[in-house]
């Protein structure tokens, strides 16, 4: 059944996860790798089989896209936690999640915008803790900050 058309059975039954992976273009071993981290649970049926709620497809594509921005599964395990288990999570739930997620997603949107600033200019320090670098980084106090592109890591100093 193509991916574009609703699936017509009662909601009660869930949708299988071949059904999920359809619709959400993930692989069926991904979606079981992602209930290993708690990002979906699914129920099972009377014959052993998964079946997902349609939230369950909202879950999986947040959790994409999370990962595109660099958060880790185990991150996005204790996030998903707070959604509400047995019930598809409400306006609400989705708002408290993103409450929690804010502050992480605004540190990583600092970053990339730090390194979408300095790329064109050495990445972060300007040598990345080299002995010299009379533009960015003068006898190299960045080294005192310790190892890597220190104004990326943290740009106070």
């Amino acid at each position: 059944m193509p991916a574009s058309h609703p699936i017509s059975r009662p909601a009660s039954q869930g949708l299988t996860i071949g059904e999920v992976a359809n619709r959400t273009g993930l692989a069926v071993s991904a979606i079981r790798f992602y209930e290993t981290y708690g990002l979906v649970a699914p129920v099972k049926n009377g014959s052993g089989h998964r079946r997902y709620d349609r939230s369950d497809i909202r879950k999986l594509s947040f959790v994409m896209i999370a990962q595109e921005l660099g958060v880790s599964l185990r991150d996005l395990g204790v996030l998903m936690q707070t959604l509400p288990k047995g019930r598809a999570p409400t306006r609400s739930d989705w708002t408290a999640m993103a409450t929690e997620f804010r502050g992480d997603l605004e540190a990583r949107i600092a970053k990339a915008e730090r390194l979408r600033d300095t790329l064109d200019s050495c990445i972060g320090c300007g040598c990345l803790s080299l002995k010299n670098c009379a533009l960015y980084n003068p006898d190299d106090q960045a080294a005192q900050a310790g190892p890597g592109p220190r104004r990326l890591i943290d740009p106070s100093p």
